[in-house]
């Protein structure tokens, strides 16, 4: 499988504050990576070095594809679309495509509006919208010019319940031709859906695999897990743990 992103040695901080530290991580062609990690452990801040939206400290971040950094998908954790503008969600949808070509413009949006369950609400104005129509309308955007590689921040955050399993079916049909990369905080789903792991608390670990286990988890997450069988899908339960330490 070829490599998509090579990071290095990376460093991050806010306001002189260390927040990432000596990272390295490979991220290859439809790899399907999920992120965990405590809030504040810099899982965000990682998101937007791969991005470009802020430098590192030191460290490198290398991307193994000419043009890669403008083939990357964005869903951010929040989103700050101004709900009053004057748009539909046919033209938002269609603002992620930088293909010139009309044909090629229709039939990608077409797809993706059906593939997101949009089509009733297609020429309706984002403002009539409820949060997880938004959300998928949003995750429509980052992902209707085919990119190389999707970057999603807590994407299930907003996605109304009754979408939620297809949202989780669309990824993986995404995944046969792009890479993903999934923060999220539900450790579940992130298990039952990746491929690779990896634990982000200023430095980070990976797992090769999806198949992490209690002592794993135990040692690279700051926050204890109860780790219980429940049908298929691995659930993980906090256990009442005091915030302050």
């Amino acid at each position: 499988m070829n490599k998509l992103l090579e990071i290095r040695n990376l460093d991050a901080a806010y306001g002189g504050k260390k927040i990432l530290k000596d990272v390295s991580l490979d991220v290859y062609e439809q790899d399907f990576l999920g992120i965990i990690g405590p809030n504040g452990g810099g899982k965000t801040t990682l998101l937007k070095l791969i991005l470009g939206l802020m430098k590192p400290v030191s460290g490198k971040i290398t991307y193994c594809k000419e043009g890669l950094l403008k083939k990357i998908g964005y869903l951010p954790q929040i989103n700050l679309l101004d709900r009053g503008f004057p748009i539909i969600v046919s033209e938002v949808i269609e603002s992620g495509l930088i293909s010139k070509e009309k044909h090629f413009r229709k039939e990608k949006l077409e797809k993706v509006i059906t593939q997101m369950g949009l089509e009733e609400v297609a020429s309706k104005p984002i403002g009539e919208l409820s949060g997880g129509q938004l959300q998928r309308v949003l995750l429509g955007r980052a992902i209707v010019d085919e990119p190389e590689l999707l970057i999603l921040d807590e994407p299930n955050s907003y996605v109304d319940k009754r979408f939620e399993s297809r949202f989780y079916e669309i990824l993986k049909e995404i995944n046969h031709q792009t890479a993903i990369i999934l923060v999220s905080h539900d450790v579940g789903t992130v298990i039952s859906l990746v491929k690779n792991i990896a634990c982000v608390d200023e430095t980070l670990h990976y797992h090769a695999g999806s198949d992490v286990d209690q002592h794993w988890l135990d040692e690279h997450y700051a926050c204890p897990f109860e780790l219980i069988a429940h049908g298929e899908v691995p659930h993980r339960i906090l256990k009442n743990h005091d915030s302050s330490e």
